[in-house]
């Protein structure tokens, strides 16, 4: 007497839901990147992935319980639907980490944010108001994300903070050295993360008393959380930024000088 064993049903829509979520995952992530997909029409795509890749995972367990009992083929369909589910799980898991560890704040700036306007593209004139963080709790989640002073003059501050933004690859979409239009430099730079969403930076170099200070802003368009992003991008720049005056001041040291003191210390 033949024997008929049966391929489980639930282990076959366990691989063809994990087929699915993958091309769901990459695709929206791609287009918003391109700017062929809008925020809003991304942040609804990444939750029906994110739903399809639980359903792969939630059908493909219950897969695995079912062949353990019966008998049935489809342990590799189940187990391929279980491993795909998982991996296209892993970005919503990490992004859940940082939305767990960073509160949903949009824009973080080291001054008052009237002296840092943001440039925005017209599709995004009508974005919503900016998150953001009180004083005390900025300083506690984001401590570096401070004004920064330098015995430096404007020029070579401005310098130094453009260098460092082009070594970043950020776009520039306007530039005013310092002296050219009042006294102080300004960057506007735009971003695009990894996941495709819009961010801006702002600089402005000012001149002090001791010589130059160096406030930034940064800013999501159209996102509802920031992950942290804008937080770190600005306390990551300023380390960055306090290495490279410090070297400078190291490798150069009558850069800070005033004319007459520079030319008698390299004895010319």
């Amino acid at each position: 007497m033949r024997i008929l064993i049966r391929v489980s049903k639930a282990a076959i829509w366990a691989r063809r839901l994990g087929s699915l979520a993958l091309p769901l995952v990459v695709l929206p992530v791609i287009l918003h990147h391109l700017g062929y997909l809008d925020s809003p029409a991304f942040f609804l795509a990444a939750l029906l992935a994110g739903g399809v890749s639980a359903l792969a995972v939630l059908v493909a367990l219950i897969a695995l319980v079912r062949l353990w009992y019966s008998g049935d083929h489809g342990w590799g369909k189940a187990l391929s639907g279980l491993f795909l589910g998982l991996v296209c799980l892993v970005p919503f898991a990490w992004f859940g980490a940082l939305a767990w560890r960073y509160p949903p704040v949009t824009d973080i700036a080291t001054t008052t944010r009237g002296d840092l306007p943001l440039i925005f593209a017209p599709d995004t004139a009508h974005m919503p108001p900016p998150k953001t963080l009180g004083a005390a709790d900025q300083a506690r989640i984001f401590p570096n994300a401070t004004t920064r002073r330098y015995p430096l003059d404007t020029a070579q501050l401005f310098a130094l903070v453009e260098q460092l933004s082009a070594e970043r690859g950020w776009s520039v979409r306007l530039r005013r050295a310092p002296g050219e239009v009042g006294a102080d430099g300004r960057l506007n730079l735009r971003i695009t993360t990894l996941a495709g969403w819009r961010e801006e930076a702002v600089f402005r170099v000012s001149p002090t008393p001791e010589g130059a200070a160096v406030d930034m802003r940064s800013a999501s368009i159209n996102a509802p959380h920031d992950f942290g992003s804008n937080g770190e991008r600005i306390s990551q720049f300023m380390v960055a930024l306090d290495t490279a005056v410090t070297t400078l001041l190291r490798d150069n040291p009558s850069v800070n000088l005033p004319e007459e003191e520079a030319l008698e210390e390299t004895g010319d």
